[in-house]
C-alpha cells in the first residue's frame, strides 16, 4: 500500500516542501484534467478554503498516481536492451547456453541466437514456451547446476517483463474477437428464447471445434457446407413448429408402386391393385411438413368370406389410430382421420383377419387400390385457440384485418420478429427484403401465416441470426480503442452469462443507452446471475474448464470397481456443476471452489463415497467437516477424468492441476523420448514413477506434476477413498521443486488456496475471460486481468466480481486489433 501523507505534505506545503519536479507527459495531462473535473463541483459549491483543500487533495493524490504509475510503466527501447545485457544475459549463460547454445541448441531450441530485447516480441512463442518451462521449474533439468528459488523468480520476471510488456497506461490494446457463429448449445437456446421452440440439433449438427478448451472460440467455429445445410432444414423445422399453418390439400398420394410389403410372396397385384391373400403388412412414409388434421383416404375391395368383413389395422408408428371395415368386392373409398406432426412419418396397413375354407372354396382376401392422404381445408378462424401455440401467438401479434393490411400486419411482425433474431433494430432494408418475401408466398396464393413462416425461415439462416456480427469500428493507433455498441454489448454479456440471446431488460437497457451505467449494469449482471438461464454458465463454462465432458468416455473397469456404474457417472457430474452453481449464486469467494467443506449428495451418491446420514433421491448441501473430502480436488468426477480404467493416475492429476487451477501447463514430452522397459519398472505405482523420472529425458515434464498427483493418491481410480493399495499404505506425500512439501490432499487444499491463490484467481480469471470474449488470452490482456484481480482482491475474491470485472473490462467491452 503507498503511503499518500508525505505527498499531501508536499501538497499543503507543510514544512516548506515542494513538490518535484514533473516531465508533463500524456498520462500526466489526463490525470489533471480527471482531477480538475472532480473537483470543479465542490470549487464552484463550497468558495472555502475547504474548497481549495479539496481541490489540492485531488491534486496532488493523482499527480503523485501519475508518478508511480511512470515508474512502474514498461520501461522505452533502450532500457529494455540495458535489462536484457545486464540481467538476464548472465543469468542465460549460467544456466540455459549449455544445452541451448546457437549452432546445438536441444530440442531445436537455440537461445543464444538472440542478441536483442525486440527477439522477444517476434519470437514471443518461444520465449512463452520458455517462461513456462522456468516457471515449472523444469529447466534447468536436474543434472544441470541447481538454480534456486530467488533466481529462479527474478530469471521468471525478466522473461515475462521482456516477452508481455505492454503499457497500461497510455490505451493498450483490447484485442479483436473473429466474428463468432453460434454453437450448438447457443443456437438451441436462441432459438427457445425467439421462438418458444425447443429445436435439438446435436444430433444432427456436426460438431462444434474446441480451441483454448472452449468451443465458443470465434477461431475455430467455421461454417461448413454441411452445417449451412443443417440450418436450412433446421429453420424449416423450426418455422413449422413455431407457426401453425393450415395443411393444403391433397398432400399425397400413392398407388401400389409407391409401397413397401413385408412377405411379398403372399401378394399378388393385377388389374392396377395389389392382393393380400394372407396376413401382411403394406407401409408408407409421407413428409409431413405442417402440424395438423389430415383425412386418409383407403381405396380398397376384397373377396369377403366368414361371418365378417375384410379387415385393416392402421397404424402410425408403433400406434393403432384405427381400423377400417372393408366389405365390398369392388374398390370403394374409405375414410379415417389423422393428427400427424411434421416429419417423415410411417403409416402401415395390415390385413388382420385372413380367412381360408378350402372345403367350401371360402377365400377372405384384401385388394388394395390406393392409399391417399388430404389436408383438411380450413379457414384461420375456425382454428381453435387449443391448437394454436404460444410461440404462434406472440410471433402473429397483429394479423390481417378491416384495419390494417397484409403488408402491413406482416411489416409490424417481421420487423419486431427481426430486430428480437438480430439482436440489434433491423434495418429499413432488411425489413424490406423480409416483406418483399412475405408478399411474394402470398401472390402465390399462400396464407399470411405460411408468408411469415417463409420468412421466418430466411431470418434464421441469415448471417446476423447465426454469427454475433460486431460492426468494425475504426481505430487510431495512439487513441483510446472504441467501444462495441450498446446492443453489441449486450450481446455478448447474454452469450457469456446465458449462452443465448439478451432479453427484452438487456435490449432495451442497450436502446437507452444505460449500459454505460457501472450501477445499472451491476444490477442487471445479478440477476442474470440469479436467472435460471445462467445454469448455461455452469454446463458451458464449469464442464469445459473441468474437463467434465470428458467424464462420458472414462470407463473404470468394472471387475475392479464394480459400485461405479453410468448411474453415479451422471450423479457425479451434477455434483460438481451444482457445488459450482453454489458458490456462483451465493456469491462466495473462488477459494471456496477449492477448500469448501460442503458438496451436493443423494442418497445413492453418498452411499457411494461411505458418507452417512444422507436419504432421498434429492440433491442437497451436505457437510464435509468429517470427512477427507473437500473442494473440487475430491470429486469423483475429477479424479475419474484423471485416472486410468485400471488405476489411479499421478501424471493426469498433476497436469489437470496445473492446466486448470494455476494455469501453469507443463511443456510437452521432449520429442523421441525412450519408453523404459518392463524390466526397468518395479515395485509399488511411486516407486515406479520415481523410476521413471530417474530418466533425465523424463524428469523435467515430472518434477511438477507427480507431487501434486500424489496427494490425491487416497482415492481411487472411481473416485472412492481408500487408505491402502492392495496391501501398501498410500504415501500421499509430495514436494515440488521450489522445496514445497506436502503430505495428502488437505495439506494439497491448503497449498493451493493460501500460497497459490493468486496464481489460481489469475487461472480463473484467465479462463473463464477466454470464455467469455471467445479467444485466447493474449500477453497485452496482462492489463486487464491485473485489473480484474484487484478488483477481485478488494472485496475478498467474491464470484461475482469475477463476473462484474470481466464484463466492465476493455477486452469485453472494447474492439482492438489482432497482433
Amino acid at each position: 500500500m503507498i503511503d499518500y501523507r508525505p505527498a499531501m505534505a508536499m501538497v499543503y506545503n507543510e514544512g516548506n516542501a515542494v513538490l518535484p519536479a514533473v516531465e508533463p507527459s500524456p498520462c500526466r495531462v489526463a490525470i489533471l484534467r480527471y482531477a480538475w473535473k472532480q473537483a470543479k463541483p465542490h470549487w464552484r459549491s463550497e468558495p472555502s478554503w475547504s474548497a481549495v483543500r479539496r481541490v489540492l487533495c485531488t491534486v496532488g493524490m493523482l499527480i503523485v498516481l501519475s508518478i508511480v504509475f511512470s515508474a512502474t510503466a514498461p520501461a522505452d527501447d533502450a532500457d529494455r536492451q540495458a535489462t536484457f545485457n545486464n540481467q538476464l544475459l548472465p543469468l542465460l549463460r549460467t544456466y540455459c547456453y549449455d544445452c541451448h547454445g546457437q549452432s546445438d541448441g536441444e530440442g531445436d531450441v537455440s537461445l543464444a541466437q538472440f542478441r536483442s530485447a525486440d527477439d522477444f516480441r517476434t519470437h514471443r512463442d518461444l520465449w512463452l514456451r520458455t517462461l513456462r518451462q522456468v516457471q515449472a521449474a523444469a529447466m534447468p533439468p536436474a543434472d544441470a547446476d541447481p538454480m534456486d528459488s530467488a533466481t529462479r523468480a527474478k530469471m521468471v520476471q525478466l522473461i515475462d517483463s521482456l516477452t508481455n510488456s505492454v503499457d497500461c497506461v497510455q490505451h493498450p490494446n483490447p484485442g479483436r474477437v473473429t466474428l463468432r457463429r453460434l454453437n450448438r448449445a447457443e443456437y438451441r437456446n436462441t432459438v427457445q428464447d425467439l421462438l418458444g421452440v425447443d429445436y435439438q440439433p446435436a444430433a444432427n449438427f456436426p460438431g462444434d471445434d474446441v480451441g483454448y478448451g472452449f468451443d465458443n472460440i470465434g477461431d475455430v467455429l467455421s461454417l461448413p457446407p454441411l452445417l449451412m445445410e443443417k440450418y436450412l432444414t433446421a429453420a424449416e423445422a423450426i418455422a413449422g413448429q413455431a407457426i401453425v399453418t393450415p395443411p393444403p390439400p391433397r398432400l399425397y398420394r400413392f398407388d401400389k408402386r409407391a409401397v413397401n410389403a413385408t412377405g411379398a410372396d403372399r401378394y399378388r397385384s393385377r388389374d392396377g391393385r395389389l392382393t393380400m391373400t394372407s396376413h401382411g403388412t403394406v407401409s408408407v412414409r409421407p413428409e409431413i411438413t405442417f402440424v395438423g388434421s389430415y383425412k386418409l383416404i383407403l381405396t380398397a375391395g376384397g373377396s369377403q368370406g366368414g361371418d365378417e368383413p375384410v379387415r385393416v389395422q392402421v397404424k402410425l408408428g408403433d400406434k393403432e389410430v384405427g381400423v377400417i371395415d372393408v366389405p365390398s368386392e369392388e374398390g370403394q373409398d374409405y375414410e379415417l382421420s389423422l393428427r400427424l406432426p411434421p416429419g417423415k412419418r410411417e403409416l402401415s396397413f395390415t390385413f388382420i383377419n385372413d380367412f381360408y375354407d378350402p372345403k367350401n372354396g371360402i377365400d377372405r382376401n384384401l385388394d388394395l387400390y390406393h392409399i391417399h392422404i388430404e389436408g383438411i381445408e380450413r379457414r384461420r378462424s375456425t382454428v381453435t385457440s387449443e391448437e394454436i401455440p404460444a410461440s404462434h401467438k406472440a410471433i402473429l401479434f397483429v394479423e390481417p384485418g378491416p384495419k390494417r393490411t397484409a403488408d402491413e400486419a406482416s411489416a409490424q411482425v417481421l420487423t419486431r420478429l427481426a430486430s428480437r433474431a438480430f439482436r440489434r433494430p433491423a434495418t429499413a432494408a432488411e425489413t424490406r427484403r423480409l416483406q418483399s418475401l412475405a408478399a411474394e408466398v402470398r401472390r402465390d396464393g399462400g396464407t399470411f401465416e405460411e408468408s411469415i413462416q417463409v420468412a421466418l425461415q430466411a431470418i434464421l439462416v441469415s448471417p446476423h441470426f447465426l454469427f454475433k456480427v460486431e460492426k468494425p469500428q475504426p481505430y487510431a493507433e495512439g487513441q483510446p480503442a472504441p467501444k462495441v455498441s450498446q446492443y453489441e454489448l449486450a450481446t455478448r454479456i447474454s452469450y457469456f452469462l446465458w449462452s443465448s440471446m439478451p432479453d427484452d431488460e438487456l435490449l432495451l437497457m442497450a436502446h437507452r443507452g444505460q449500459l454505460s451505467d457501472a450501477d445499472r449494469l451491476r444490477k442487471k449482471i445479478a440477476s442474470m446471475l440469479r436467472d435460471r438461464r445462467s445454469n448455461a454458465l455452469v454446463e458451458n463454462f464449469a464442464s469445459q474448464w473441468l474437463q467434465l465432458r470428458n467424464l462420458e468416455a472414462a470407463e473404470p473397469d468394472d471387475r475392479q470397481f464394480p459400485a461405479f456404474n453410468d448411474q453415479i457417472r451422471r450423479l457425479m457430474q451434477r455434483e460438481t456443476l451444482t457445488f459450482f452453481a453454489a458458490v456462483m449464486r451465493q456469491n462466495r469467494p473462488l477459494t471456496t471452489l477449492l477448500d469448501g467443506e460442503f458438496t451436493f449428495l443423494n442418497e445413492e451418491l453418498a452411499a457411494y463415497y461411505q458418507i452417512p446420514g444422507v436419504r432421498g433421491e434429492q440433491f442437497r448441501e451436505v457437510s464435509l467437516q468429517d470427512s477427507p473430502r473437500a473442494g473440487l480436488l475430491t470429486h469423483g468426477s475429477v479424479l475419474v477424468v484423471t485416472s486410468n480404467p485400471t488405476r489411479t493416475s499421478p501424471v493426469k492429476r498433476g497436469k489437470w492441476i496445473l492446466d486448470n487451477l494455476l494455469n501453469m501447463p507443463p511443456p510437452p514430452a521432449p520429442p523421441n523420448v525412450p519408453e523404459l522397459s518392463k524390466a526397468e519398472l518395479s515395485g509399488s505405482l511411486r516407486e515406479r514413477m520415481e523410476q521413471h523420472r530417474a530418466n533425465p529425458a523424463c524428469a523435467a515434464c515430472h518434477r511438477m506434476m507427480d507431487p501434486l498427483g500424489f496427494a490425491l493418491e487416497n482415492f481411487d481410480a472411481a473416485g472412492r477413498w481408500r487408505a491402502r493399495d492392495g496391501g501398501t499404505p498410500i504415501n500421499a506425500r509430495g514436494e515440488l521443486p521450489d522445496g514445497t512439501v506436502f503430505d495428502g490432499v488437505e495439506q494439497l487444499r491448503g497449498v493451493l488456496s493460501e500460497r497459490q491463490r493468486e496464481a489460481f484467481v489469475r487461472c480463473m480469471i484467465e479462463k473463464m475471460l477466454t470464455y467469455a470474449v471467445g479467444r485466447g488470452v493474449e500477453y497485452y490482456d496482462r492489463c486487464a486481468v491485473d485489473e480484474i484481480y484487484a478488483l477481485l482482491r478488494a472485496n475478498d475474491y467474491r464470484f461475482a466480481f469475477l463476473v462484474a470485472g470481466i464484463i466492465e473490462s476493455d477486452p469485453f467491452q472494447k474492439q482492438g486489433e489482432r497482433e
